[in-house]
C-alpha cells in the first residue's frame, strides 16, 4: 500500500505552521513523522480518556473529538500497513 502522501513533523512554535514532509519508505524523516503521530494520538488519547473519565461532557463536546481521532487513527493504521508491506517484503527477499 503506497501511503506518498503529507506527513506532518510537527508545527514550528516561532511561525505556527506545520511542518510537512513526503517521506521515502524507511527514511528517517518517515521515522520522524511516525514518532510524531504516535506521540499525538497517545497524548489524544490521555486527554479524550480524561474526558470520557470525568462524565460531564456534552454530546458537542465529544464529538468534537471524531475528527482528531479518525485522523490518529488513519496516520497509525497507515504506518501499521506501512510496517506490515515492509515485513512482508523483506520475507520475500525484496
Amino acid at each position: 500500500m503506497s501511503r506518498w502522501r503529507p506527513r506532518s513533523l510537527g508545527v514550528d512554535p516561532v511561525t505556527g505552521k506545520e511542518a510537512l514532509v513526503v517521506a521515502r519508505p524507511g527514511g528517517f524523516l518517515e521515522a520522524l513523522a511516525d514518532a510524531h503521530a504516535l506521540e499525538a494520538a497517545t497524548v489524544l488519547l490521555a486527554v479524550v480518556a480524561a474526558v470520557l473519565e470525568a462524565g460531564e461532557a456534552s454530546d458537542a463536546e465529544l464529538a468534537a473529538f471524531v475528527s482528531p481521532l479518525h485522523a490518529a487513527l488513519d496516520e497509525c493504521v497507515g504506518m501499521m500497513a506501512a510496517n506490515a508491506a515492509a515485513d512482508s517484503g523483506a520475507a520475500h527477499g525484496e
